[in-house]
């Protein structure tokens, strides 16, 4: 069990590394095959945005002549995604690497980091389409995740001190099945950990009757300010936190912006958090390294880190993808991945 420090002002978390059944590692050769396909794409789309359908149906085309091991991994991870997260190690760099973004308005644009958006949106084609929220950092399907001055202590990507675990978006209606964070660089000390647990691997651990309050309309989700803003607060409707077969449910919760509305469904909840928080598997990000989650049976969060704000501060992307993009077009515009505001 390793127990990392979650940074100046909040609490400690202990988790276990990811395995080596969930792990893989790319060869040299391997990485240099994503680098050829990304460098080939990029000179034929330098000129396209990434939304641009000709762009993604080439990434598509060309991931399928990716590594052969590590693409028959991604189709069972689909398929059947066991513990909810996969990590992958050894993937390219962009070099010279850029300074670390200090919020959204300063990243560069895509054509500047082509290899690693592009080899990020190539292995999330194994998965399903990408998708993106206009109201979440400008709707970019390939998102930078950077620390940013006054937002330390905010429950978003944004901030530095623990992000508590949660379903990605999991209040909106159209919300990832998978997502994944591609580290571009690490944090300077090493401690910030990305973690994960699955509805599977606590199921069996949880009374019945907390099972059943579980899976019954109890529970209401508080909007991301990314999505409403500062002002007042605003919920989901009430949802179940599990849903689906009783054996193998789907998982929607965010244990810092959901709540119970009742009283026992408040209880359950917290017997749900205690139970995931000793099944976190993790892992410090390196450059290279892509941690994928099935954001439909697992949650994640990170641990906290200390920004220096130097230009060499911790630096992700994130990616979106769905198995269906249909339902989702009542949102999108012909032709977009992009899901307009929901409010």
């Amino acid at each position: 069990m390793n127990e990392r420090d979650a940074g100046k002002g909040a609490s400690r978390l202990e988790y276990r590394s990811i395995p080596p059944e969930v792990t893989v590692e790319l060869a040299p050769h391997e990485r240099e095959a994503f680098v050829r396909e990304a460098g080939r794409i990029g000179a034929a789309h330098r000129r396209s945005s990434l939304d641009d359908p000709r762009l993604l149906a080439s990434v598509e085309i060309a991931a399928r002549s990716l590594p052969a091991p590590l693409l028959t991994r991604l189709v069972t991870f689909r398929t059947h995604s066991g513990s909810g997260a996969i990590l992958i190690r050894g993937l390219p760099v962009d070099t010279p690497l850029p300074d670390t973004p200090v919020g959204s308005p300063s990243a560069p644009s895509w054509p500047a980091l082509a290899i690693s958006t592009l080899t990020q949106l190539s292995v999330m084609s194994f998965l399903g389409d990408a998708i993106s929220y206009a109201d979440e950092k400008g709707g970019g399907l390939v998102q930078d995740v950077c620390p940013a001055p006054g937002a330390e202590a905010r429950q978003e990507n944004t901030g530095s001190q623990l992000l508590e675990l949660h379903t990605e978006d999991g209040f909106h209606p159209f919300k990832p099945d998978f997502l994944s964070l591609y580290c571009l660089r690490g944090d300077h000390e090493q401690v910030a950990g990305t973690v994960a647990a699955s509805i599977r691997s606590v199921l069996g651990h949880l009374p019945d009757r907390c099972r059943r309050l579980l899976s019954q309309p109890l529970f209401r989700i508080r909007y991301s300010s990314s999505f409403v803003g500062d002002g007042p607060a605003r919920y989901t409707p009430a949802i179940a936190a599990l849903t689906g077969p009783p054996d193998d449910p789907d998982l929607c919760v965010d244990f810092h912006a959901m709540e119970g509305i009742t009283a026992e469904s408040g209880q359950a909840l917290e017997l749900l958090h205690t139970a995931m928080k000793a099944e976190l598997t993790g892992v410090v990000l390196a450059p290279g390294d892509m941690i994928i989650v099935d954001n439909r049976i697992a949650v994640h969060g990170r641990t906290g880190f200390r920004p220096r704000y130097d230009g060499r501060d911790r630096w992700l992307r994130r990616c979106f993808a769905v198995t269906d993009l249909r339902p989702s077009r009542v949102l999108r515009s012909h032709g977009t991945r992009v899901c307009a505001s929901i409010l």
